[in-house]
């Protein structure tokens, strides 16, 4: 998610509206199945963790970023994907009459900035629930 915002958006905000809805068809297919899988099995390892692990420190830590990994693909699914499947639905050769004003680029970088934060934030904490628990 990192390269997306600091690459990918800055990029797709620069295109044409064709050259959007083509690049966004490109660029879905590939990182929608790999963001989700990834996503999902951290937040499912952290909550075996959770059971596994018998001190508290990293227990607690290991639930915090399970939830915040549950905040990225509440985000992803609700937010994120909708607008994807909008812009994909798009006739790159039919640019849409008020196309200024339904253009979902800005809301989609908000949303996609918010879990890439909220992702990095749960990494962070992964990092802190493996280092209390290597110091025991």
């Amino acid at each position: 998610m990192l390269s997306t915002v600091i690459g990918v958006v800055p990029w797709m905000l620069a295109q044409p509206y064709d050259r959007y809805v083509v690049a966004t068809r490109f660029l879905w297919s590939r990182y929608d199945p790999f963001m989700p899988i990834v996503n999902a099995l951290t937040c499912v390892l952290d909550v075996v963790l959770i059971f596994v692990v018998p001190a508290a420190v990293p227990r607690t830590l290991f639930a915090a970023a399970a939830g915040l990994l549950l905040l990225v693909m509440t985000i992803s699914i609700v937010r994120n994907v909708p607008i994807n499947r909008y812009v994909t639905s798009l006739d790159p050769a039919a640019r849409p009459p008020d196309w200024e004003r339904r253009d979902p680029r800005m809301r989609w970088r908000g949303w996609n900035l918010t879990r890439t934060v909220l992702a990095l934030v749960a990494f962070g904490v992964n990092a802190w629930a493996a280092t209390a628990l290597i110091s025991m």
